[in-house]
């Protein structure tokens, strides 16, 4: 007998949405989503593998691989430009990956000066994913973060118009701490190593302030259910202990 197909939703935890997938639950694990973040973050042209997995009795997809759409690499291309690509392999906290950075200078350069950027560039990831996992890892290059830290130290180097991350991908998904910490557990383990911009302060107190509120609107809701029980009794009561009026003809 044919199993019956429905659309069935599917979490992506790090983009913070989910979708929906025709198949059934059984045949679902092991598969995976190729979507286009173009548009998601602003026209940077990078497309994401993700794998289906079952957790917590739900479905849920992590990223398997993100590359950099050549169509957006060619549109980034310039005349009289110099670019350097590396591949390494190399092992992050909790799993085995390959990442390969892409960069383009301002102007075209010496081959000299495209092994020193290749080399500040490797040694740079080797140190950064060395104490993260897989998928702060992936967060990072979604949100730039990674990218944004690595620039500074190769302007040193030479003038960049671009520095990005062309490949993130790994072979023991199945190995890797799929649990993603929220901005403001994040925040507070900063805040206890290292100082916090203003702006970061502000955004961990309205986080703690909405867990509070939260947390109040829970135990309310809670307390609600008795209170509710309690009337009818009390109703009941008043009605049992007025005495029936008789009639006078």
């Amino acid at each position: 007998m044919a199993i019956k197909k429905k659309f069935i939703e599917v979490e992506i935890p790090i983009l913070e949405e989910s979708m929906s997938v025709l198949g059934t639950e059984e045949t679902l694990v092991g598969k995976t989503i190729k979507l286009d973040l173009s548009r998601k973050l602003r026209g940077r042209g990078l497309e994401a593998v993700f794998a289906i997995v079952a957790k917590d009795k739900k479905l849920l997809a992590y990223p398997k691989s993100l590359i950099l759409m050549r169509s957006y690499v060619q549109r980034m291309m310039r005349k009289r430009i110099s670019y350097v690509e590396d591949s390494m392999e190399t092992a992050c906290k909790d799993v085995k990956i390959t990442i390969k950075p892409f960069l383009i200078t301002r102007k075209k350069v010496s081959r000299a000066i495209r092994n020193n950027l290749r080399k500040t560039a490797r040694e740079f990831i080797l140190n950064y994913v060395k104490d993260k996992t897989y998928l702060e890892i992936a967060l990072a290059i979604l949100n730039n973060e990674m990218q944004r830290e690595m620039h500074p130290k190769l302007k040193k180097v030479y003038p960049l118009s671009m520095c990005e991350i062309r490949v993130l991908e790994t072979r023991e998904l199945a190995k890797a701490d799929l649990t993603i910490k929220q901005k403001e557990v994040k925040l507070a383990e900063k805040a206890e190593t290292e100082e916090l911009t203003q702006a970061e302060e502000v955004e961990l107190h309205q986080a703690k302030k909405k867990a509070e509120q939260e947390a109040k609107e829970k135990a309310a809701e809670e307390a609600k259910p008795e209170e509710k029980a309690e009337k009818p009794k009390k109703a009941k009561k008043v009605k049992e202990e007025t005495p029936k009026t008789e009639k006078t003809e």
